[in-house]
């Protein structure tokens, strides 16, 4: 928990730091996007190697070589935050992120009970969000004071995680065995609405993060306070989720979580049509951070259980895929949007994508009840 708060600390910094960055320095709206966008293709790409290589070295050392990966190349943003930099950057830290996503939540897969893997991966989630809540806003507050103090710190945080890799379990995953046919596609269908649902609701979180500090001109305070309490309430989400799950079903709270990050989605384009109070703001981060994070909690194990025991690492991967490029999707496809209607009809664009997967998970919920 603490090495997974200290890698999303770094990366909570910087994901809404480098678009404003660029933003500021002349880049487009389009170019802004681009960053996490880019960020988000290496880490996917990345993502697809992990399970393999969490076979062969070991959770610690792939986490250590994310955590490193992750924080030190945000140094070079400290010399120059232009396009290309900015682009090279993002790639290579994505990478880095790429490996500590799959290989944190592995981890807690193996170590946890089963009958408390809701819970388990709810807790992991926790000390994800809380260091989100606290650095989505700081981000942005250390930008306005002095770019150069928010790429350093950023840098130091994600590195700081090295130290909590020394101290966990040495958990090496055996080489999974091999599944006749029938039964790996059985597997991998069961994977597809889950990963579908995490990339919906991602979509949304990856537009609304690298693009609300601009749509809001002088008021990157008030939306990096609206970004903390997105990471709050998926607290609540998260761990609420994962109780529900232990104690009442895998998948009951998932197409009700989507109509939550619809419901914020919908007002966040509301309150960017016009000069609106933080209030408004808040609401709609409460209700998007509510849905958001009981969607990621929800997925994540319904994947766990389609894949079994034997299959951890590779139900990371999959479901972290599905989360990272929907981030990077929605970053980039959204980005492209306001350019052309404007960033209020963009945002209600963003949120009707979980609306419909809401409508999926509920018709494939009735289908198949188990």
């Amino acid at each position: 928990m603490v090495m997974g708060a200290a890698a999303f600390g770094g990366w909570g910094l910087l994901l809404p730091v480098v678009p404003l960055a660029v933003s500021v320095g002349g880049g487009s709206a389009a170019v802004a996007g681009a960053t996490t966008a880019l960020f988000m293709t290496t880490t996917v790409l990345t993502q697809l190697f992990v399970p393999r290589l969490l076979v062969r070295f070991g959770h610690r050392p792939v986490l250590a070589a994310g955590c490193t990966l992750l924080g030190v190349p945000a140094l070079v943003l400290v010399a120059s935050a232009a396009v290309v930099p900015a682009l090279a950057v993002s790639a290579v830290r994505g990478v880095g992120f790429g490996l500590l996503t799959v290989a944190g939540a592995a981890l807690v897969a193996e170590l946890a009970p089963p009958a408390l893997l809701g819970r388990a991966t709810g807790a992991q989630g926790i000390a994800v969000a809380l260091s989100q809540m606290v650095t989505l806003p700081l981000g942005l507050v250390l930008f306005s004071v002095s770019p150069t103090a928010v790429f350093v710190v950023g840098a130091l945080v994600s590195v700081s995680g090295l130290f909590a890799t020394v101290f966990l379990p040495p958990v090496r995953p055996m080489a999974p065995p091999r599944r006749d046919k029938s039964d790996g596609r059985s597997s991998a269908r069961a994977l597809v609405i889950p990963c579908l649902a995490v990339a919906a609701a991602s979509a949304s979180f990856g537009g609304l993060s690298s693009l609300l500090p601009i749509a809001e001109p002088g008021r990157e305070s008030m939306i990096g306070v609206s970004l903390a309490v997105i990471s709050g309430s998926m607290l609540i989400g998260r761990y609420g989720a994962g109780a529900v799950a232990d104690r009442l079903g895998i998948g009951r709270s998932l197409a009700p979580a989507l109509l939550l990050v619809f419901s914020g989605g919908s007002l966040f384009a509301v309150a960017v049509a016009q000069r609106n109070p933080a209030a408004v703001f808040v609401a709609a981060a409460v209700l998007f951070g509510l849905g958001y994070g009981a969607t990621q909690n929800d997925s994540l194990v319904m994947t766990f259980r389609a894949a079994g025991p034997d299959r951890f690492s590779q139900a990371s991967a999959a479901w972290n895929i599905g989360f990272d490029a929907g981030t990077g999707a929605g970053a980039m496809a959204l980005g492209v949007i306001v350019g052309t209607v404007g960033y209020a009809t963009g945002f209600a664009t963003a949120a009707s994508v979980a609306l419909v997967m809401a409508a999926v998970v509920a018709v494939y919920s009735w289908r198949r009840p188990g």
